[in-house]
């Protein structure tokens, strides 16, 4: 059921990235696949029986692998860095040409190049 619900939300964050004309919809839908595919490797990396990896030297226990972990946050980090530097892009997009519509930006982008020849 959650693996359904998981590539349920990727393809809609795929198809949000496709279909929205919007720039700041177009970043949401990239958030909510990347927020899928972090989930997807997350549940497939779940294990039962295994514990957090935090030595205890009285402890004899099967411990989590803790490279998985270390790449899912750096993935998170990583993630919300590209967010942040497409959000300014947007914001100096939408200081020289008053909307956030893709066709819009890119007609007005013609427009000047065809003013300029």
């Amino acid at each position: 059921m959650s693996n359904a619900a998981i590539i349920i939300t990727i393809i809609l964050g795929f198809l949000g990235v496709v279909i929205k004309r919007n720039l700041i919809m177009k970043i949401i839908a990239m958030d909510v696949m990347s927020t899928g595919v972090i989930a997807f490797f997350v549940i497939w990396a779940a294990r039962r029986g295994v514990f957090t990896p935090i030595y205890k030297p009285w402890r004899e226990l099967a411990y989590a692998d803790p490279v998985p972990q270390g790449v899912i946050l750096t993935a998170i980090v990583i993630g919300l860095s590209v967010q942040a530097l497409m959000l300014v892009g947007v914001m100096k997009l939408a200081r020289n040409h008053p909307t956030l519509e893709v066709e819009s930006i890119e007609q007005a982008i013609a427009a000047d190049a065809n003013a300029d020849d």
